[in-house]
């Protein structure tokens, strides 16, 4: 979802780096408030725009579609076939492992990501 919100808003126009902010670097700041207290309380927390937005845009996002895919990835699971193809990309080399690796640390947010906490670094 990151990810996808990025390039969304990349892709729209917005500036890699606002999208950054708006899609990544939030994220603890959310995280955080729902850790500390749940759902309702980070909903409590932000504003009430992002909270109207969360709860009449959220379901958009996360379908019935999405629930099915996420029930059929937890039988791989508890079935063991997610295991069986992962025992199995390790024991030929790790080739699709390290394929996804090198197009991960090549996106834009990585790059733009970077940028972005090296001018948060103390000096």
């Amino acid at each position: 979802m990151i990810k996808a919100g990025f390039g969304t808003l990349v892709g729209r126009g917005y500036p890699p780096e606002i999208a950054y902010f708006e899609c990544l670097h939030e994220l603890k700041l959310i995280t955080d408030l729902v850790q500390a207290g749940g759902i309702s309380f980070m909903y409590n927390q932000v504003s009430e725009t992002a909270r109207y937005g969360g709860w009449t845009r959220g379901k958009r996002i996360v379908t019935e579609e999405t629930k099915k895919e996420m029930n059929r990835i937890l039988d791989e699971v508890e079935s063991g076939s997610f295991a069986s193809e992962w025992i199995s990309e390790n024991l030929a080399g790790k080739p699709k492992f390290g394929m996804l690796d090198k197009k991960e640390k090549a996106e834009l947010i990585e790059h733009v990501g970077e940028q972005i906490r090296e001018m948060f670094k103390k000096k």
